[in-house]
């Protein structure tokens, strides 16, 4: 409500809220006023100019409805009532759960200037207690806002040393991974190297299968059986049938039918 829009027909659409277990609140104040000219019924005139403001004259007081709002039952929610009498000005006003009730006497002020300006020629307040309003709302509002900014600057400076925090544990896991991956790489080399070792060992050469499938033979009555003797040298069975047709044919065995 940061002042009286101008519009032109009709009146403006009013949200419908859910109150649920939430009324509003409600607050008020009153200024000194002074009738300068003419009656409170002139001034009708000049506030049914603004659409949506309702005006609703008593005997001696003029009401002045501005609502926002209404519930789900189309009762008014945000809403404030200004009363103008011949020598006092009462406000009364909504405030929602939702909104600050510093916020909200500042909107419900600046409002109250716009309507002051539209019957200024015959009607005034006193100045004094309106000042005193506005100065004590900002007061408000700017120790409401230092209070948030400190409480945002603590909230800031404890993520902020959170975060360092984490960057330097993140920077040491970081060199460890790299350690631990230079040594990983370094044991898979090693590995490699035991494994080809490992290959190299366990190939026995022709000259020495050739005097181990000998042994064998002769250790067990003049026969072999492959696959064990593949088994216990760790060699291919087609390689000892290999060697073993060899040493029939350069005449080292025989085979007996």
């Amino acid at each position: 409500m940061a002042g009286i829009p101008q519009k032109k027909g009709g009146k403006t659409d009013e949200p419908i809220i859910d109150v649920g277990s939430h009324p509003p609140q409600v607050d008020g104040f009153k200024l000194k006023g002074t009738l300068k000219k003419g009656k409170l019924k002139d001034l009708t005139s000049v506030l049914r100019s603004i659409s949506f403001l309702e005006i609703a004259p008593e005997k001696d007081l003029l009401n002045v409805i501005y609502v926002e709002s209404r519930d789900i039952n189309k009762n008014p929610y945000l809403f404030s009532i200004v009363k103008i009498k011949e020598d006092e000005v009462e406000v009364i006003y909504t405030i929602p759960a939702e909104i600050s009730p510093r916020k909200r006497r500042m909107d419900v002020i600046r409002y109250l200037f716009n309507v002051f300006s539209l019957i200024a020629n015959s009607y005034e307040v006193e100045n004094k207690v309106l000042y005193q309003l506005v100065e004590n709302s900002i007061k408000d509002i700017s120790d409401s806002v230092t209070m948030d900014y400190n409480k945002l600057y603590t909230s800031y400076d404890s993520l902020k040393k959170e975060v360092g925090d984490y960057r330097k544990k993140l920077g040491r896991l970081t060199e460890q991974l790299q350690a631990l991956s230079t040594q990983n790489f370094d044991l898979k080399a090693q590995n490699d190297e035991l494994q080809l070792r490992i290959k190299e060992l366990e190939s026995l050469s022709e000259d020495t299968l050739k005097t181990k499938i000998q042994e064998w033979v002769i250790e067990h009555n003049g026969s072999i059986n492959v696959s064990e003797f593949s088994r216990l040298y760790k060699v291919a069975e087609t390689r000892v049938e290999e060697i073993l047709n060899r040493l029939v044919s350069e005449g080292y065995l025989e085979v007996v039918k």
